[in-house]
């Protein structure tokens, strides 16, 4: 292993949202840190999805950071060219370029109990250390293969859709998707009119409401730019119409019996054929699996050339798929749009607390923390977008942000009294997490057998328990008194020492 870098006070691993969030008011605050970025670039899981059609399910004004409001997107769901190209004016304006160090992959983290420090283990060989680790990978950075039998047997290109491969040519190909959901729905209709044909393989049917995408005005765009408030404005009126949404997840009979009727309606306007028509139809309460919007989704799946495969997938051949009916499904190219390994938080880093405790085996019946970003046996490490924090109904940049805010507080507190660690008291976090798991298991959440926001075991480890407000109001302000608390060892100078002692005198 290389010589020890110098040491930093804070190292935050990845460049996406939550990095640079956290790298702005870091910097604004005066507190050293550095960034490690296994790319070549800012951006996180906006920089790794670049699939056709690839854009964000949360309206633009509410996906970008309060202190650094664009006012002039192009348009009401932004495109992911777009997000990426607001992250990296983020960085730029902000001169985080100095504090960012790209090519740097994190393999493994150790704490030093003797002196309150983080020793950082990198790919290369390089190691360094910072008295504060912040994990800002998120939850949605691993791409997830399932288990197909034959799969490595497939002959033609194959690649996930979170690493599309643009030198495929899709043109005149028989291509085969694996999954439906969220990517699923934005690349099929972009790239259906440029195939011979296509087949859709769906598992399960998903809750889809239309997007009612448009392009803003330029007028539009005048006007917010001339009046930042009215950006503002707007911005805090579409993130309270979508906490209170919160209801229909917490399992409102009153407004799924309105919603579902509705996107049953809103689908069966579109799709022609009517058994397909009920195979769209979900089995489980809308909101129990994330929920889906489109304008053009359904309009794909009329075409002669698309096709819905309702068929459990048996095999994957050289040339094909074979479902578990035993019909083979000739293809040419193979496209997994089959999500993330979500709920396995951090891996594959190795994280490695007090006494040696490795993280991996503190989560092996789920991941989980106080408020999401701290775990006890893990002084002075913190997550942003961690176990519990995802949403179901708003944007996650506003959780982010409050994240950031708890995590700043406790560094000012820890100067401020003069703290070298501090570490969430066990009894806190399970407290927290009880009562958390209480909560989940009353939403809608709980009804799938599976999904995304569930580990193997049926353990919610993705979502938060109740709207963003709530989360808001419990992560203002860091309560120390949580925490186990241990001081700094500092040497007084002498002539701080003879004036402690003339006090002492004098009382």
């Amino acid at each position: 292993m290389r010589q020890l870098a110098r040491p930093y006070r804070v190292a935050i691993i990845g460049a996406g949202f939550s990095g640079l969030c956290l790298g702005i008011q870091l910097k604004k605050a005066g507190i050293p840190f550095t960034i490690l970025e296994k790319s070549d670039g800012v951006g996180g899981t906006w920089r790794d999805n670049t699939y056709p059609g690839a854009a964000c399910d949360v309206p633009s004004f509410l996906y970008c950071f309060s202190f650094e409001q664009k006012t002039d997107w192009s348009r009401k769901w932004s495109p992911q060219p777009e997000i990426l190209a607001y992250m990296e004016h983020c960085a730029e304006k902000y001169a985080l370029g100095p504090h960012i160090r790209f090519g740097t992959e994190v393999v493994s983290a150790d704490y030093d109990d003797e002196r309150s420090r983080w020793r950082i283990a990198l790919r290369d060989g390089e190691s360094l250390e910072a008295e504060i680790l912040i994990s800002g990978t998120g939850q949605l950075n691993r791409p997830w293969v399932p288990p197909i039998a034959g799969l490595e047997s497939f002959e033609g290109p194959s690649f996930h859709s979170a690493r599309w491969d643009h030198e495929v040519s899709l043109e005149g190909k028989r291509v085969a998707v694996i999954g439906n959901a969220a990517s699923a729905i934005q690349f099929i209709p972009q790239i259906a009119p440029r195939v011979a044909h296509l087949d859709v393989y769906q598992r399960s049917a998903n809750w889809m409401m239309p997007r009612k995408d448009r392009a803003y005005r330029e007028a539009e765009q005048r006007r917010f730019a001339r009046h930042p408030w009215l950006a503002r404005l707007y911005r805090w009126w579409i993130w309270a119409m979508f906490d209170l949404r919160w209801p229909m997840f917490r399992g409102s009979r009153f407004l799924s019996e309105r919603f579902e009727p509705l996107a049953i309606a809103e689908m069966r306007k579109v799709v022609e054929d009517p058994a397909l028509q009920e195979a769209l139809i979900p089995k489980y309460p809308v909101g129990g699996k994330r929920a889906l919007i489109s304008d053009d989704y359904y309009a794909t799946l009329n075409r002669e050339n698309v096709g819905v495969v309702l068929e459990r997938i048996d095999r994957v051949e050289a040339d094909g798929l074979v479902t578990a009916d035993g019909v083979h499904h000739p293809a040419d190219v193979l496209i997994l749009a089959t999500g993330f390994d979500s709920t396995s938080f951090l891996a594959p880093i190795e994280i490695r607390g007090r006494d040696g405790l490795r993280l991996h085996d503190v989560w092996a019946e789920g991941a989980e923390a106080h408020l999401g970003l701290a775990v006890s046996g893990f002084p002075n490490f913190f997550m942003t977008y961690g176990p519990n924090t995802n949403l179901g109904h708003n944007s996650i940049i506003f959780m982010i942000e409050c994240q950031t805010q708890y995590i700043l507080d406790c560094l000012r507190q820890m100067e401020d009294r003069r703290l070298r660690s501090i570490e969430v008291r066990p009894e806190v976090q399970r407290a927290f997490n009880e009562r958390l798991q209480r909560e989940l298991a009353r939403t809608v959440w709980a009804a799938p057998d599976r999904s995304w926001y569930k580990n193997d075991a049926g353990k919610i480890t993705n979502n938060w328990s109740g709207p963003t407000l709530r989360y808001w109001w419990q992560t203002r302000r860091a309560e120390l008194r949580e925490y186990l608390q241990l001081p700094a060892v500092r040497a007084l100078r002498p002539d701080r020492l003879r004036a402690r002692e003339a006090d002492r005198a004098a009382s």
